[in-house]
């Protein structure tokens, strides 16, 4: 039970210490790794401590954290089929042209800054804007393709 009266730091320590077992348990199932887990149940709590929401006025708070850590495995699996994608295009190309570890390490960051940016267009724009980019499709094309008019691929 979480006092109101304890400061934030304090509710937070309180609400880690009545939950983080079970919720370490939680992700241990959905990763199928106890070391990962258990960074990913620490990443849940520094960002419930990021939001500021105050640990007492949760009526539901294991309901709470397992929604932070689901956006948090969101997040990893999408970073994963990134970094999937990436080694299979590394493979791919003969090794005297492959990026040092730290060059692999920037592209995938800016792999995984892009896929978050393209993720949060709406769909239609993203559609236009991948058709445009990646297909080198003319907006006449797209507008066809996607049966919009010129004017609306334009303007997206």
């Amino acid at each position: 039970m979480i006092v109101p009266e304890l400061s934030y730091q304090e509710r937070v320590g309180v609400l880690y210490h009545e939950h983080h077992g079970w919720l370490q348990g939680w992700l241990r199932k959905q990763l199928g790794s106890g070391s990962h887990a258990a960074d990913m149940m620490h990443d849940t709590f520094v960002r419930l401590m990021h939001t500021r929401r105050d640990p007492a006025s949760l009526h539901e708070p294991r309901a709470y954290l397992a929604t932070i850590a689901r956006g948090l495995l969101v997040d990893h699996f999408r970073r994963q089929g990134i970094e999937r994608a990436w080694l299979e295009t590394l493979a791919a190309r003969p090794e005297q042209v492959a990026p040092s570890a730290e060059e692999q390490a920037l592209i995938i960051e800016a792999l995984v800054r892009i896929d978050a940016l393209l993720d949060s267009l709406p769909v239609q724009t993203r559609d236009i804007f991948l058709l445009s980019q990646l297909d080198g499709m003319t907006y006449a094309a797209i507008a066809s393709r996607l049966g919009l008019s010129l004017i609306t691929v334009k303007r997206h």
